[in-house]
């Protein structure tokens, strides 16, 4: 259940017309009051002698009473609260016990306060109900409102509690606004997939990721189709943006606007700048020019980037264990540029996901732990080079090293997930392990395809060969041998050991680097693990050739019964 307190308003008429009216889309439905200050308040919605005026009147009567110099300029005070899609719908009765709980939890209303300030609460649709109130008590004083929107959080999760509804995790004031009704109507009358204020957020966000400059961002969001109006200073200085979907229209057929900082608090120009600085502010600190980080030579391709990127995202899982929390924070903040960048050039089979986890991160992005930017650079670097590498097609080389992003993403995004946790950052931990989740299944449509090469690979190996790896891994992890011996993936990571030794490495001292560098027990998979670890620090092909590999079938599925004389293939997923 999530209370939301509107900025305060100075006509009682206009709000009580709003939320009697049929609303901006013609969404609400039988608009009635359910509870009030005074059970005989007029209802224009059910008592067809009442009226708007009547209401407003009883309403603003402690105000009207007052001297007129000493009449608050903003007296109306209105808060909604909205249950979760898939909460039972309540009854009026319900409603009410919830109105009468929330005004007393904000002050507004105190228990067994005659005094109190005068209320209406009013419900137009099945999930949710606003209520209207004015500030001035009965008495003549103000209401005591302290910390109101911290207290309406914490009685809206007791209430969640009492009527078996979604406990919703506790916010701290850093989330972006959610979609109105208004706006999820509006969605769902024109066929939209999301609201346009959510389309409008992702699309921004892919545009800032990795970008290096103001003229680049605007030029990323021009070439998205975005609609932008720019806020100028007298002086010229750039102030503000603006940004609207060309098909997204009010009742006067003009577009409609969101400014950068209503689709998210980072999204506005000065925290976008903020980036941008940072990036040169790193550059000068290791002795390059500001103009270096822009010129950086792109990746030769789609593969090159992602397994510049997986290297960057390891560095990153690594600081999110053991950094400083300014550190942390902004190592998470460039984690979700970089899945942004992957979500926007990823191939057909995995986007969806990816976006999706993309989507659901976002809210873990941010916190009240401030970020010190700078320390992000190679993240930053990392979601650029994606973007300037062109979309991968999910096939061969790029396929696999796609596959090895997410592995390493699933390690930083979970390791984000622990943090947040220990700070006791709620909706910020939850959002990220949905995204882990959604990386999960990107990740078994991205590593079948290689992982399958690598296991028909490791079937065809030798058995004098197979008995040499599998001493290596004996020597390398000996607590863990007889486990990854066991798992389907093992003929993957032999394969990848014969690989590592041909290219002149030490496979034994090599494995034992990889294993040590974070704990394994956990993974759904140690060998595809491993296998990726491998391949990434021996500078291996993700995907071998043709010409190398069997080309006769693919990996077998896990799910084939033992009593066949084939061994299980590894699974498609290790996560």
């Amino acid at each position: 259940m999530i209370p939301s307190i509107h900025k305060r308003g100075s006509e009682t008429i206009g709000l009580i017309r709003y939320l009697y009216g049929p609303g901006t889309e013609e969404e609400h439905i039988d608009p009635h009051l359910v509870a009030a200050f005074d059970p005989l308040t007029p209802d224009p919605g059910r008592d067809p002698k009442a009226t708007y005026e009547q209401l407003e009147r009883l309403l603003d009567q402690p105000v009207n009473v007052l001297p007129a110099s000493k009449r608050p300029e903003k007296h109306v005070w209105h808060l909604s609260v909205r249950a979760a899609p898939e909460d039972p719908i309540l009854s009026d009765e319900d409603w009410a016990d919830i109105a009468r709980r929330m005004v007393a939890a904000t002050g507004i209303a105190p228990d067994g306060d005659e005094q109190a300030c005068r209320w209406a609460a009013v419900r137009h649709a099945d999930d949710h109900i606003h209520i209207i109130a004015t500030l001035v008590r009965d008495d003549g004083r103000r209401p005591r409102r302290h910390n109101e929107a911290r207290r309406a959080q914490a009685e809206c999760r007791r209430i969640e509690a009492d009527y078996g509804l979604r406990r919703v995790a506790p916010g701290d004031g850093t989330a972006a606004k959610r979609p109105t009704s208004a706006e999820l109507h509006k969605a769902e009358r024109e066929g939209r997939e999301q609201p346009a204020r959510e389309e409008l957020r992702e699309t921004v966000r892919r545009a800032v990721a990795g970008a290096t400059s103001e003229e680049e961002f605007f030029d990323r969001l021009t070439a998205a189709g975005l609609l932008i109006r720019k806020r100028i200073a007298p002086s010229g200085d750039l102030l503000g943006y603006k940004v609207a979907l060309p098909d997204n229209r009010n009742g006067e057929r003009e577009p409609v606007f969101y400014a950068g900082s209503t689709l998210s608090p980072d999204l506005s120009l000065p925290r976008i700048r903020k980036r941008f600085s940072s990036d040169s502010d790193a550059a000068d600190r290791s002795d390059r020019a500001p103009s270096d980080l822009a010129s950086d030579p792109a990746p030769s391709g789609p593969a090159t980037a992602r397994r510049r990127a997986a290297t960057a995202v390891w560095q990153a899982v690594l600081v999110v264990d053991d950094g400083e929390d300014g550190q942390v924070a902004a190592h998470i903040a460039a984690a979700g540029e970089v899945l942004d960048a992957l979500a926007k050039t990823s191939a057909a089979h995995t986007r969806h996901q990816l976006r999706e986890a993309a989507f659901v991160f976002e809210r873990a992005t941010r916190s009240h732990i401030k970020a010190e930017c700078g320390h992000d650079r190679a993240l930053r670097q990392a979601a650029r080079d994606l973007v300037y590498s062109g979309p991968a097609l999910g096939r061969g080389e790029d396929g696999a090293t796609t596959a090895m992003a997410i592995d390493m993403l699933f390690f930083l995004v979970t390791a984000a997930a622990h943090w947040h946790a220990k700070k006791n950052h709620a909706q910020q931990a939850t959002a990220a392990r949905q995204a882990a989740e959604h990386l999960r299944t990107a990740y078994q449509a991205a590593a079948d395809a290689p992982l399958g090469v690598l296991y028909q690979r490791g079937r065809r190996l030798s058995q004098p060969l197979r008995q040499k790896q599998a001493a290596y891994l004996r020597a390398a992890v000996p607590e863990l041998a007889e486990q990854i011996l066991a798992e389907p993936g093992w003929h993957a990571l032999a394969a990848t050991l014969a690989d590592t030794e041909s290219a002149g490495h030490d496979p034994a001292a090599l494995l034992a680097e990889a294993a040590g560098r974070r704990e394994l027990q956990t993974a759904g998979s140690v060998s595809d693990v491993l296998v990726w670890r491998l391949r990434r620090m021996a500078d291996l092909p993700g995907h071998p050739t043709a010409a190398v590999v069997p080309s006769t079938g693919s990996r077998p599925a896990s799910s084939r019964p033992a009593t066949q004389p084939e061994q299980p293939g590894p699974r498609s997923a290790r996560l």
